[in-house]
C-alpha cells in the first residue's frame, strides 16, 4: 500500500505539488484567522446556581437552598457531577457536565430544572445563573478615581458612592455592549440607596408595627393605568402616577389614620439617602477607588475582545464629568501580545537551527531545502486543522513545537535518497536519468517508510 502511493505521488507528481500549494493557500487563509491566547482555557463544561440567602446559616443554606437544588439538577443528560459551597448568606451549586456539551444546551437543561424547584425554596429566595464565563475569563480591569483635588459642580468632593454610581450608571452599561463581553464586575465604592429607618418607640405610640410600614410604602409607590376616556374620536390614557421619586415622596407616605389625622411615614421614620452594606473595598495608593472587571464570553477570543473593551472604555470615559477618569489596569492583549512575541522568537529560531544543521550535514543543498519545506508546510496544515477545531495559537500550542521531529522523516527519507545515488552513480560512473533517479527514490522510500512512520 506505502509503495503504491509512493509510486502514485512520483507519476502525478505535478498533482501532487499542486495539492501542496492548494493545502499552503489554504494554512495562510486560516493563519489570518486563528484565534491567538495566552494560554489554553481547560475549563471544562460547567453552569453555575448562586443563591443570595440572606441571613442563613451555613447549614441552614446547605439544608433549605442547596439540598433541594442539587437534588433537582440531578439526572439531566450529559451531566457529570456536581459540587456545592453553602457559605453564610450564600448557597452555590456548580453543575459539571461531559466535555462536549453546548454551554447554551445545558444553561437550558438547568434553568427549566430550576423553574421546579423554586416552590420548595423558602419565600423570596431566587436562584440565579452565573455568567457564561470560564477561571480565564477575566481579561480586562479598570479603575473609577477622581483626580486629585477635583470637585462637584457643588464644591464638594467626589466621594466612594459618586464612583460607584458613575460605574453603575454611566461606564458598566456601556461595557456590557462590547461584543464579546458576558459580564462586569464592580468593587469597591457604595451603592446608593433609599433608607427608611423607623423609631419603634413612635411605632408603638400609634400601635403601629414595621409591616405597617413596610407594606405602605409597597402599595403607594407604584404607577397604575386606568384605561382611557374617548372624546370627539380621541383617545386619552388614563393613569395614576404614584411612584416616589425623591426624599420628599416618601415621607409624605400615609401609614395609617388616627381620628382623621394622617399618620406619614416622616411621622414614624428617618427618610435618607444611604448606602448598601459592603464587606470588601478596593483602593489604589492608600485611595478608595471602583474597581470594574471585564468577563470574557466562553470561547471568544481574549485579545480582540480586550481590545474592543478598551476601546469602548475610551468611549466610555468622555461621559464621565470633569475630574473622573477610568483608567485600565490590566489588559489581557498585553500578557498575549508578549506570549506570541516569545512564540515567534521560538518558532523562527528553532526552524533557522534546523535548517542550517540541515545544510552542513546533508551536504547538497537541493535536499537541504527540500527537507526545510517541510517546516513551513507542517505549520501551514497545522494551523488549518486548529482553525477548524476552534483551538487557539497559545504558548502550549505553539511555543513546544519541535521542529526536529516535524523533519525527521523528511531527513531520514531524503539522506537514503541521497545514499542511494550516491552508490548508483559510483557503480556506473555517470549521472543517473531522471528515471533512474524516480526509481531509485521511489525503492530508498519504501525502504525507511516504516521506520520514519514508526
Amino acid at each position: 500500500m506505502l509503495k503504491r502511493i509512493i509510486h502514485l505521488s512520483i507519476a502525478h507528481r505535478w498533482a501532487v505539488l499542486a495539492i501542496v500549494v492548494v493545502l499552503g493557500g489554504l494554512g495562510v487563509w486560516s493563519f489570518q484567522r486563528l484565534p491567538i491566547d495566552a494560554t489554553p482555557d481547560i475549563t471544562n463544561v460547567q453552569v453555575q446556581i448562586n443563591t443570595e440567602a440572606t441571613g442563613y446559616s451555613p447549614l441552614e443554606a446547605e439544608q433549605r437552598v442547596t439540598f433541594p437544588v442539587e437534588t433537582a439538577i440531578a439526572g439531566l443528560p450529559g451531566l457529570q457531577y456536581t459540587r456545592s459551597v453553602s457559605r453564610y448568606g450564600l448557597s452555590q451549586v456548580t453543575v459539571v457536565f461531559e466535555d462536549g456539551t453546548d454551554i447554551y444546551f445545558a444553561r437550558q437543561q438547568v434553568n427549566e430544572r430550576l423553574q421546579g424547584v423554586r416552590s420548595q425554596l423558602p419565600p423570596g429566595l431566587e436562584p440565579q445563573l452565573g455568567p457564561i464565563a470560564t477561571g480565564l475569563g477575566e481579561i480586562f480591569m479598570y479603575v473609577v478615581e477622581a483626580d486629585e483635588g477635583a470637585r462637584k459642580a457643588d464644591g464638594t468632593a467626589y466621594t466612594p458612592e459618586d464612583l460607584r454610581t458613575l460605574q453603575d450608571w454611566v461606564i458598566r452599561p456601556q461595557l456590557r455592549n462590547t461584543k464579546g463581553v458576558t459580564e462586569v464586575n464592580t468593587i469597591g465604592g457604595f451603592v446608593r440607596q433609599y433608607h427608611v429607618t423607623p423609631w419603634p418607640e413612635r411605632l408603638s405610640a400609634l400601635g403601629l408595627t414595621l409591616g405597617d410600614v413596610v407594606e405602605a410604602l409597597e402599595n403607594n409607590n407604584a404607577n397604575l393605568g386606568a384605561g382611557y376616556v374617548e372624546r370627539y374620536g380621541e383617545q386619552l390614557l388614563l393613569r395614576s402616577p404614584g411612584q416616589a421619586g425623591s426624599i420628599a415622596d416618601l415621607q409624605g407616605i400615609v401609614v395609617a389614620n388616627r381620628n382623621g389625622v394622617p399618620i406619614r411615614v416622616a411621622d414614624v421614620a428617618d427618610v435618607l439617602m444611604g448606602e448598601e452594606l459592603r464587606t470588601g473595598a478596593a483602593t489604589e495608593n492608600g485611595k478608595e477607588i471602583v474597581l470594574g472587571t471585564v468577563f470574557m464570553l466562553v470561547g471568544e477570543n481574549s485579545r480582540e475582545v480586550a481590545q474592543a473593551t478598551a476601546k469602548q472604555l475610551e468611549v466610555a470615559s468622555r461621559a464621565l464629568p470633569p475630574g473622573v477618569t477610568a483608567n485600565p489596569i490590566y489588559d489581557r492583549t498585553e500578557l498575549v501580545d508578549r506570549t506570541i512575541k516569545t512564540v515567534e522568537t521560538n518558532l523562527v529560531e528553532g526552524a533557522l537551527l534546523v535548517v542550517v544543521v540541515l545544510f552542513l550535514l546533508l551536504g547538497n543543498i537541493r535536499a537541504a531545502i527540500i527537507t526545510a519545506m517541510v517546516i513551513p508546510l507542517a505549520m501551514l496544515m497545522t494551523i488549518t486543522g486548529m482553525v477548524a477545531n476552534r483551538v487557539s495559537g497559545n504558548l502550549m500550542s505553539l511555543g513546544a513545537l519541535d521542529f526536529g521531529l516535524i523533519v525527521d522523516g523528511a531527513v531520514i527519507i531524503v539522506e537514503n535518497c541521497l545514499r542511494r545515488f550516491s552508490e548508483a552513480q559510483h557503480q556506473a560512473g555517470r549521472l543517473l536519468t531522471r528515471e533512474e533517479r524516480f526509481a531509485l527514490a521511489e525503492d530508498a522510500t519504501v525502504e525507511v517508510i516504516k521506520p520514519s512512520i514508526f
